[in-house]
């Protein structure tokens, strides 16, 4: 069409970006530097490059892409070679039947348009994207497979070979830039861990974003000991050692942001499943606001946060984000006049103003030995990462009892078991009516993607179950799928609750060691909101969905 083959000056011009004689100065430099024009724009200050991705957007409706968040399937990175990716600076996208989206640092250089289409057999849809995000997107995305190509090259000699012990530790060869790059678009990609899973006749690389895992690509089986010894380098771990588990940790930075690397090493029938969590520090956000509390359940837990001693306890499974909760509920009450010590295994995020101490069972640094120092210290706040044992959680309620406030976390399924686990441990049922302040319960949903959501009228059946609990609903909503959530329809996670603040009454109960029967009847009276019911809440308002609540929720 005509206005597709509109050049860029001529469009800066008519949209009164840049003036006629701008643009001649520009083409004049240009001849003499060979840069792209827009390239010759910016380094001449005429305009910025967010200026030309707006007027390329709002004037030829040409789609802005934010290479950073962009999922992208490696699947489609062949479809271009990386010669032609890097002479016209652009990326494949998205492919959605014959049509291919480009993302591209010049998408008016029909030159490239054309080269596309001949060599790829696609329609081309063409999008913008900053010239930097282009570049940095090439070299991750052909430089993981590049990598790959010239570790099957090197993986040639034995396990035993001298020279392949030396790959393994250098940091410029092949298989250090593969596990550099893995970890790099993992954290592009937000995913919490990244799984290596050796099976009989390959490796499967998987990452958890938002809680569910997905398989990022497969590679050959002889490249498995090569990463397995890759990773234990980075982590300080014995090379040598591969029947027995081993954990460890290290640290990267990325594009200035700290990583903290987690490692787990399992042996497994087919070889040792690698397990790495990724503690992204620039990325936390901490803050009680930030944390999804319904109304009534954020009255509650600072009503808990403001008294004067007294435990209170975080529950719920491995990664129900238990430990942001207690961090941000620490940042919320933490000021010069309160001296607040940790006891934590690991410490996950650095705090400042607050004294964090890391467990270390091979020294006999439990949590209880830790505890036991912490009150040497002249504490007013105390948080323990989690209560494993009696020892331990004897410690915490007396702690509680004798002037502190105690935070700590507990595995339990909802917040009324938490207080039959204490007794379930050995504490005595005085004990824990007499410190136990509350309980938070929580589980993490997955997030309808803003991106391409879209409401729609319940059914019967979803509107019966919410009359079921006393509550309705005019609308839901559910993400129908994009290149910006992987076509999963959700993205980011956030978190349902349940809260119980314990009261006099709960405290008489707890004595007599009721029955949790008897507990949740109690506090069901006094307004008690169960976790599957702020879930509902939460789908009504459009932030997750019904799938998603009953996946995480245990009736």
């Amino acid at each position: 069409m005509a206005t597709q083959k509109k050049r860029l000056g001529d469009i800066l011009v008519e949209s009164g970006m840049i003036t006629d004689e701008q643009l001649m100065n520009a083409l004049q430099e240009q001849k003499k530097t060979g840069a792209r024009l827009g390239d010759q724009l910016v380094d001449m200050e005429a305009v910025t490059e967010q200026q030309i991705i707006e007027v390329l957007e709002f004037q030829l409706g040409i789609p802005h892409i934010n290479l950073y968040k962009q999922k992208i399937d490696p699947k489609i990175i062949g479809i271009i070679n990386e010669e032609l990716a890097r002479r016209y600076q652009l990326l494949p996208v998205e492919r959605i039947g014959d049509k291919l989206t480009v993302a591209m640092a010049d998408p008016l250089d029909y030159f490239a348009l054309d080269d596309l289409r001949l060599s790829t057999g696609f329609q081309i849809q063409p999008a913008i994207a900053k010239k930097e995000e282009v570049r940095l997107a090439i070299n991750r995305y052909y430089g993981m497979q590049k990598s790959i190509d010239q570790m099957v090259d090197d993986l040639m000699p034995k396990d035993d070979d001298p020279a392949l012990l030396e790959m393994q530790q250098s940091d410029e060869s092949p298989v250090a830039k593969m596990v550099n790059q893995l970890i790099y678009q993992a954290v592009q990609e937000g995913a919490s861990d990244i799984h290596i899973d050796a099976l009989e006749t390959e490796t499967i690389i998987r990452f958890r974003v938002d809680g569910v895992l997905r398989q990022e690509r497969t590679v050959p089986k002889n490249m498995h000991n090569v990463l397995s010894s890759r990773i234990k380098i980075l982590s300080d771990l014995n090379i040598a050692e591969k029947r027995l588990p081993q954990d460890g940790r290290f640290k990267m930075d990325l594009d200035l942001r700290k990583i903290d690397l987690r490692v787990s090493i399992l042996p497994t029938v087919f070889g040792e499943k690698i397990v790495m969590r990724i503690l992204d520090t620039g990325n936390v956000s901490l803050g009680i606001n930030r944390l999804g509390f319904s109304r009534c359940n954020e009255e509650k837990f600072l009503k808990m946060l403001n008294s004067a001693y007294g435990i209170i306890l975080v529950t719920g499974p491995t990664g129900s984000g238990k430990s942001t909760t207690l961090y941000s509920a620490l940042t919320n009450i933490n000021s010069d006049d309160v001296n607040i010590i940790t006891v934590e295994d690991p410490v996950e995020y650095q705090l400042r103003g607050i004294n964090q101490v890391q467990v270390n069972a091979n020294i006999g640094m439990t949590f209880a030995a830790g505890l036991r120092s912490i009150l040497r210290q002249d504490p007013d706040i105390i948080m323990v990462g989690e209560i494993r044992d009696t020892e331990t959680a004897e410690i915490a309620l007396r702690s509680a009892l004798t002037g502190h406030l105690v935070l700590s976390t507990l595995h339990t399924n909802d917040a009324v078991s938490a207080i039959s686990r204490l007794m379930d441990m050995g504490v005595e049922p005085f004990l824990v009516s007499s410190a136990l302040t509350g309980v938070v319960a929580q589980r993490l949903v997955r997030r309808v993607c803003s991106s391409c959501a879209q409401s729609y009228a319940p059914t019967e059946e979803q509107q019966r179950l919410y009359a079921e609990r006393g509550l309705t609903v005019e609308k839901l909503v559910k993400g129908k799928g994009c290149a910006n959530c992987n076509s999963t329809g959700y993205k980011g996670r956030l978190a349902i609750h349940e809260t119980i603040y314990v009261d006099d009454t709960l405290r008489e109960m707890i004595t007599k060691k009721s029955s949790d029967t008897v507990y949740r009847q109690y506090v069901q009276k006094q307004g008690f909101l169960r976790m599957m019911e702020d879930g509902f809440l939460k789908a009504a308002q459009g932030l997750t969905t019904l799938d998603e609540v009953f996946r995480v929720t245990v009736e």
